[in-house]
């Protein structure tokens, strides 16, 4: 597996900016012409990651989302989302389904959705210093006609 290219991308911890990351990272993985589904996968991922770092990293506070996708020779698509905030104290608990750290309103769905948009999820996590998520998706195959 050899990276064939990348791009890396900083942006405040805001809400509009959410949406904004979605479209810089389909349209950058656009280059390897997924599928309509592929690319919504992604989307989709990316919107929660991004998501989880504007919600929970920052502590009702603005910090830095730093993104960065990598596209390898046998297409596959590595996108990874830092952030140096609060940190998460038990990974394995935030990521059950349900769970919030917030509680409230919030669904605790965000790693699961995660998981099913994605071949890998990896998560790493230190208490002050921050998260990285790390959403590996292999994309198919196109057949030309």
């Amino acid at each position: 597996m050899k990276l064939e290219n990348q791009m890396n991308m900083t942006v405040i911890s805001k809400s509009s900016n959410e949406s904004f990351s979605r479209a810089a990272v389909s349209a950058f993985v656009a280059q390897l012409d997924p599928t309509i589904e592929e690319i919504s996968d992604i989307k989709t991922a990316v919107s929660e990651a991004v998501t989880n770092c504007i919600v929970h990293a920052y502590n009702n506070s603005l910090g830095k989302i730093y993104i960065t996708v990598q596209l390898y020779d046998d297409r596959t698509v590595k996108i990874k989302i830092k952030d140096k905030g609060c940190g998460i104290n038990d990974i394995d608990l935030a990521m059950q389904p349900m769970y919030s750290s917030l509680g409230g309103e919030r669904a605790g769905l965000g790693f699961a959705v995660m998981q099913s948009f994605t071949d890998k999820l990896k998560v790493s996590s230190k208490v002050d210093k921050g998260t990285v998520v790390t959403l590996t998706k292999k994309l198919s195959y196109r057949v030309s006609k």
